[in-house]
């Protein structure tokens, strides 16, 4: 494919400002279409963006126009509602994280997808950050080659900051009301304190709880959850311990998340900027200490000026290629409601409260 023919379903906040002003500027991508219910910021977000048709739904949008994927922004409990219609198109999907807003409505979007043949990526676009992408092969090559020993240990570092980084100063916005919507069933077993309390985790750290596996290499379990809610543990498949520490202090102007992936003799850091940080990515650090004389080292490569979720939108049209790309799909995705569930068990203890 020399150009990539992309409609998008939704063009709001995220929309316009974290997926189509990078798609829009991708020399192999063609935005040929939005689909956009409030009619008037479409028509807006269409020519700011040189987007040449609009429709009212995303029904119209596929009824009338052919594609080669879909990028559909939309609050993540309307998943369930949209994503059967968007896979009987048959192509790749990009949606945000999390999957959904319960495993019930997660299990019933893979079972959509799995009767279709389309594809459906989750936008975790911290595994797209340059430095990610450059700490998960460091990570994965240590390993293999066993220079630094075992891997010892994961701690992710997320506190609650400034995430926006001045990334809505050219948003496009409308006074139209929105109209009434369909939204997914919340979670059944749980009662409304805990499905509140589960919403807001899944809205907003289910990022790290998959950040977790994908550096670790491999699935894992919640063995603690501490009751101030700052702290879980985790334990993987081999055994290697690891936390997320969950806001234990927050920046008002800053946003300072980490990740440390320990050896027995270094480490590789990973420093990750703000969400919606344009042209910068993050930064990696891998400590080597391999003792026996040797001298220490500290490396920090340079990396290119691309930021995560532009580097998200390269990585989504290479998966439409058919090339690999880091970038997480449902089933994975899935597995993070269950990890998020798993977490209430032990935070709440009953969940029906």
């Amino acid at each position: 494919m020399s150009s990539i023919r992309i409609g998008f379903v939704g063009v709001g906040s995220m929309g316009q400002c974290a997926h189509l002003r990078n798609y829009a500027t991708l020399a192999d991508c063609n935005v040929v279409a939005l689909a956009e219910i409030r009619q008037e910021l479409g028509k807006n977000v269409a020519a700011r963006y040189g987007v040449p048709s609009v429709y009212p739904d995303h029904k119209a949008m596929l009824h009338a126009v052919e594609l080669d994927a879909i990028v559909a922004p939309q609050p993540y409990n309307r998943h369930g509602v949209l994503l059967p219609d968007l896979f009987e198109a048959g192509v790749p999907v990009l949606t945000e994280k999390p999957l959904s807003c319960s495993i019930e409505a997660g299990e019933a979007i893979l079972a959509a997808r799995e009767a279709s043949k389309a594809r459906h990526f989750v936008g975790y676009h911290k595994r797209s950050d340059p430095a990610t992408m450059h700490a998960r092969r460091e990570i994965d090559r240590l390993k293999e080659t066993g220079e630094l020993g075992a891997m010892r240990y994961v701690r992710i570092l997320m506190p609650a900051g400034d995430w926006i980084a001045a990334g809505f100063t050219d948003l496009i916005t409308s006074a139209e009301t929105m109209p009434p919507l369909a939204y997914d069933p919340r979670p059944r077993d749980m009662g409304p304190e805990t499905r509140k309390a589960y919403d807001a985790f899944v809205n907003y750290y289910i990022h790290q709880v998959n950040l977790m596996r994908h550096l670790l290499g491999e699935r894992y379990r919640v063995s603690y959850a501490d009751p101030s809610e700052t702290l879980i543990v985790v334990h993987s498949q081999s055994g290697v311990p690891g936390t997320i520490e969950m806001s234990p202090y927050q920046t008002t102007v800053d946003w300072q998340e980490q990740a440390l992936i320990a050896f027995e003799r270094g480490y590789v850091k990973l420093e990750l900027p703000a969400p919606l940080a344009s042209n910068r990515p993050g930064k990696v650090t891998v400590l080597r200490d391999p003792g026996n004389g040797a001298t220490p080292e500290t490396i920090t490569p340079h990396l290119p000026w691309v930021h995560a979720m532009r580097q998200q939108a390269i990585n989504f049209l290479a998966a439409v290629k058919g090339e690999t790309t880091p970038l997480c799909e449902a089933a994975e995705a899935l597995e993070d409601l269950q990890v998020a569930r798993d977490y209430m068990v032990l935070l709440k203890g009953d969940l029906g409260k």
